[in-house]
């Protein structure tokens, strides 16, 4: 992007959050799509999926659901909101990877949630933000039971190869983790070094990893 247009969409961006300021996707407050107040409700969590160190925000209920729904919804200032908190979590010089929705969700939101929240996460954080994830998948995980989530394998391509490069999951929600040890495998295969995710929520693993 040029200087000028970034300038422009700069420019059009404060215009709209004059115009339409942005709301806590939890309590309704004004001014960041998911307030502190709310994002520091519940301690923070790190949990093991099977060979992952998932880092999250906190539980997937309350606030935190209300805002990760938000954010599935197309909520922009939710997932600048999101990105900026999850960037405490991150250092300057780290490279995440965001997972990436189906082009159908995409074309419906108007966006894609997971990438935005990492743009801005990667912004306030310094660290580098690799979009080299895609969905080969027509479906996606949302809705599914346990049972086939675990079951969804190859659902991702990646064109790109690593020499030995850590990389850094980035998701909205962790669930079983099926969608992330799938991402990390791939990466792996094409010679990156995957140990850790970060996420906006994980969900309770009621029957361990």
């Amino acid at each position: 992007m040029s200087p000028r247009l970034r300038e422009g969409c700069s420019v059009w961006v404060r215009l709209l959050d004059t115009l339409f300021p942005p709301q806590c996707a939890a309590c309704g407050s004004i001014g960041s799509g998911f307030c502190d107040a709310c994002a520091q409700a519940g301690p923070a969590l790190v949990e093991c999926r099977r060979d992952l160190v998932v880092r999250g925000l906190g539980e997937y209920r309350g606030g935190l659901r209300a805002a990760v729904l938000a954010l599935k919804g197309g909520r922009r200032d939710v997932a600048a909101a999101l990105g900026a908190h999850l960037a405490r979590a991150l250092r300057a010089g780290d490279a995440i990877v965001p997972v990436p929705t189906t082009p159908a969700r995409r074309r419906i939101r108007g966006m894609d949630g997971v990438v935005a929240m990492g743009r801005a996460a990667a912004g306030e954080s310094g660290a580098c933000i690799l979009e080299v994830l895609r969905q080969s998948a027509r479906d996606a995980q949302r809705g599914r039971s346990r049972d086939a989530r675990l079951r969804a394998r190859g659902r991702f391509l990646c064109d790109d190869r690593f020499a030995g490069e850590t990389l850094i999951l980035l998701d909205d929600v962790c669930t079983t983790g099926a969608t992330l040890v799938d991402c990390a495998n791939l990466l792996r295969s094409r010679g990156a070094v995957v140990r850790e995710a970060v996420v906006a929520a994980i969900a309770p693993n009621e029957h361990g990893p």
